[in-house]
């Protein structure tokens, strides 16, 4: 008897509770009524009795009286008002007698009065009538058409749930729906001119006619309306999403919010869309600020006459989409903050700062920790133009020490090491052609492939119009040298990424389809058509690399190059969901080695940055089953998480505690991927638990793992100088100072941290999280899958895949530029973003916020805000490069 007593008083309890409402009568009226009697004030009794008394009027046969007796009660429900707590006293008061008037009603002949009766009854339905027989919504429609809104807001509300169910129930049944329509015209004009947009929206998603929104916004809260929209759409299935999106944009362009529109049509890739945009705006300055959001975004859009029809005008916006203007403004950045200095890798090491063991091992000069070195200091000084171990002036008294560097690494350590004076120059095309130029005369096939590739990372999302890069690359693909051709391959890749070139494609297909041609060749060209053509679902790209698969014998097929082949073929589909189903079929027919593994990274790919849970569902079950020792098709199901569930803050809180379970219980090829899919989750954004798991990990028996944590460690803190993560590291190279391999992997992490002294980021997302680039992920996820086999690939010869990181790498700056685009420096406001969805009011934006003035960096999750009104930006979100035009209504306080 005893487990049950918990239960036993709220089971009697509700019993009796319900025995009280509808038995009381039947009992002893009298008893309950003068107990009632004694707790009312005389008010309430009175108020009690004149109810009372109408309620019998009502059923008077006298028409006036009856029209009387509901005129005086629906003043009093009307008038009544009562704290959000409890019922109007009105509806208290009449809800014995709410059986009464249902019954009486159904009595009377039809006549004004009858539906006068029935708005009374739908009113009191409120609060008596039993649930889901939507009773209110029966009488509002049986009743006169009057104002809703004269009910008040509850009322509105509760009917507006009532329409939802029973919209349903008719659709289910196909009945008619237009008298529901009418009302919900009612409803939604009602909520919208009483701030309560998100319920208009709501309504409208349930009754499916989300149309009617654009007619009923106005100037004063579009843009909460399409806050709302906009934030909502993550979490719808699709198609409806697209829907919501659609709406958002419409609405904005009614209103000319052009910007925001622009970033509506980026999401959804509509081309045709940011057209419209350009051609229906005819504000050249607006259309500069266009060109600076889709060049962060990092797609190629040619411009033609018809948006921007000065030829010169033209020429200058193409400029901007080119990103011509990155590096001048990327230096601007490093002055204001003055780091312009060169770093060595001993200034990022501090050595110095460790106990004696460790610097005493590093004194050795050895060829793995000179590579290491060379990507230290290629990540520490990234596109500053200048550094101390590769762009020094080669006098006579230093002999040469460019040279002497780049002679201090091992045959492919040289590729690297010459490939590494592209980073350091990146984004600089000019002088960065120049300088790499004096390599394409080495004769060492090593130094030629680094300086090819050096070249495509100099040109990375920078567009040129006479193309140096590709002019350049393009004469090399087909060189007896593997090494050289790789250069090529890789350096196209990177510069033309997401560019869809088609002389790329015709010049790298038949590399694909050359049965001679060896496995790392055709890997490195499949993985830069894959970026080259990223999330273009181009079906010939997508046939060559299903042919190059198939025609590869099962000894190379098993190498673990080639499991980034079709790694390439998922880049094809970025994003795109449905689109990869055909190619998702044909996978199953690839070889059993590959044909798993393939499937898994296309799913990731074409649902990444999607939030879609059924798909990570999907994935986690793939992960729960406990495999032989040579499956590989793990590692990407859980990179694939990572990838889907980034879309937003929600789904990366979710992950992250999944991938928890997944290193409790998961296999040994399990666990070496999770600390890789936490670095992605969290890139340069150093959150304190997962930082702690990621410490945890680095120390693991398992090295595979170890490197897996340490790398990550490297790209949660990758460019903020985080100097917790600083801490670890440099703990870590002395407690690994002996294992070469553990100490190259905490070398690189330590560059990444530093990168570009702090002012990159390799977040994929921009515009307030909202914009997912696809090039950047792209590059993010190459690397990652590199990642999956640490030592035959980042340990083996092909430490140059880090170089894909460029891709992503973006300075995490605020530019305010004016109307002739030159710096100018306004004080502005950088906190917390806050997120104010559906908050009425104005509330404020960003929390904690310290003033500086720009340009100013921006951490992960941080919003700015100009802090003076003399200026009026262009784009509703301070982000990148940014236009002022002077406020004409401001006037200076004297």
């Amino acid at each position: 008897m005893a487990p049950q007593d918990p239960n036993a008083p709220s089971g009697s309890g509700s019993g009796k509770r319900n025995e009280d409402t509808v038995k009381v009568p039947a009992k002893d009226p009298k008893k309950k009524d003068d107990k009632k009697d004694e707790d009312l004030s005389e008010e309430d009794l009175e108020l009690k009795n004149q109810l009372e008394l109408y309620v019998e009027r009502v059923q008077d046969t006298d028409p006036g009286v009856q029209k009387n007796a509901l005129e005086s009660m629906r003043q009093e429900i009307r008038t009544s008002t009562s704290s959000m707590t409890s019922v109007p006293k009105p509806l208290k008061y009449l809800r014995p007698h709410y059986g009464t008037l249902k019954a009486y009603y159904e009595t009377m002949a039809e006549s004004e009065l009858k539906n006068y009766l029935a708005d009374i009854l739908s009113v009191l339905a409120l609060t008596m009538s039993a649930e889901g027989e939507r009773e209110s919504l029966k009488y509002r429609l049986l009743g006169s058409d009057g104002d809703i809104g004269s009910w008040g807001h509850e009322y509105v509300r509760n009917l507006a749930g009532e329409i939802a169910q029973e919209f349903a129930k008719r659709q289910s049944e196909e009945a008619p729906i237009e008298e529901l329509m009418e009302l919900v015209q009612q409803i939604v004009a009602f909520h919208m001119k009483h701030n309560a947009e998100p319920e208009a929206v709501d309504l409208l998603m349930e009754v499916e006619d989300l149309d009617l929104l654009i007619e009923h916004v106005d100037k004063t809260n579009f843009k909460r309306t399409c806050l709302y929209l906009t934030s909502s759409a993550r979490y719808l299935p699709g198609p409806d999403d697209v829907l919501v999106l659609d709406i958002a944009y419409t609405i904005y362009m009614k209103f000319k919010e052009y910007p925001n529109a622009l970033q509506i049509a980026l999401y959804l890739d509509n081309m045709q869309n940011i057209k419209n945009i350009f051609t229906s705006c005819d504000d050249l300055l607006r259309k500069k600020q266009f060109c600076y959001i889709l060049a962060r975004h990092g797609i190629s859009f040619e411009l033609d006459d018809e948006m921007v029809a000065e030829d010169d005008d033209r020429e200058a916006l193409q400029d901007i989409i080119n990103n011509t203007k990155l590096s001048e403004g990327y230096l601007t950045l490093a002055r204001d903050i003055e780091v312009m200095e060169a770093k060595t890798p001993e200034d990022i090491y501090k050595a110095h700062l460790l106990d004696g063991r460790a610097s005493a091992g590093a004194s050795v000069d050895s060829a793995r920790q000179n590579l290491a070195a060379t990507f230290v200091n290629a990540f520490v000084n990234a596109g500053f133009g200048q550094d101390k171990l590769m762009t020094v002036p080669s006098d006579a008294s230093s002999g040469g020490s460019s040279g002497n560097w780049l002679f201090k690494n091992k045959e492919h350590g040289k590729t690297s090491a010459a490939a590494s004076l592209g980073m350091i120059l990146l984004w600089d095309v000019d002088s960065g052609l120049a300088q790499i130029d004096k390599y394409f005369h080495s004769k060492d096939t090593h130094v030629i492939a680094g300086a090819l590739l050096g070249v495509g990372i100099v040109n990375c999302s920078i567009k040129n119009d006479c193309d140096p890069a590709l002019a350049l690359l393009g004469e090399h693909i087909d060189k007896e040298d593997p090494f050289i051709r790789i250069g090529a391959i890789m350096g196209l890749g990177i510069a033309y990424a997401g560019a869809q070139n088609e002389q790329i494609r015709s010049k790298l297909t038949p590399i694909l389809n050359d049965a001679k041609a060896p496995l790392d060749v055709v890997t490195f060209t499949a993985i830069s058509l894959g970026l080259v053509y990223v999330g273009s679902c181009n079906e010939e790209v997508a046939q060559a690399i299903i042919f190059a698969l198939m025609d590869r014998s099962d000894s190379e097929l098993g190498e673990p190059l080639a499991r980034l082949i079709p790694l390439s073929l998922g880049l094809l589909y970025l994003g795109k969901q449905e689109s990869v189903e055909a190619t998702a079929e044909v996978s199953k027919t690839f070889n059993e080695k590959i044909r798993k593994h393939c499937d898994m990274t296309l799913l990731s790919c074409a649902y990444a940055g999607t939030g879609n849970v059924l798909k990570v569902q999907n994935l986690l079950g793939h992960c729960s089953q406990h495999l032989e020792k040579n499956e590989t098709h793990q590692g990407p199901a859980v990179l694939g998480i990572a990838m889907i569930s980034m879309a937003e803050e929600l789904g990366v809180e979710m992950a992250i505690r999944s991938l928890e379970h997944l290193l409790q219980y998961g296999e040994q090829n399990i666990r070496r991927a999770v600390p890789l899919a936490l670095g992605l989750l969290c890139i340069s954004n150093p959150k304190v638990n997962v930082m702690d798991t990621l410490s945890r990990l680095s120390h693991d028996t398992d090295s595979e793992v170890a490197m897996a944590a340490v790398i990550s460690l490297g790209l949660l803190g990758a460019g903020t100088n985080n100097a917790r993560i600083a801490g670890m590291l440099r703990n870590l190279s002395s407690y690994y100072y002996k294992d070469a391999s553990l100490l190259f992997c905490v070398r690189i992490a330590q560059g990444l941290v530093h990168l570009g002294k702090g002012l990159l980021t390799l977040n994929p997302y921009h515009s307030d999280r909202f914009l997912l680039s696809p090039t950047a992920l792209a590059g993010i996820i190459t690397l990652l899958h590199a990642c999956l086999d640490m030592k035959a690939i980042i340990l083996g010869k092909y430490h140059y895949i880090l170089y894909f990181i460029v891709l992503a790498m973006q300075p995490r700056m605020l530019l305010t530029v004016d109307e002739n685009l030159r710096p100018l420096s306004v004080p502005v406001r950088v906190g917390q973003a806050v997120d104010v969805v559906g908050q009425a009011g104005r509330p404020k934006t960003i929390t904690g916020f310290q003033t500086h003035s720009t340009p100013v960096l921006l951490a992960a999750g941080d919003r700015a805000e100009l802090a003076t009104e003399k200026y009026i930006p262009l784009s509703p979100i301070l982000e990148g490069f940014v236009i002022l035009k002077e406020n004409p209504d401001y006037r200076e306080d004297n």
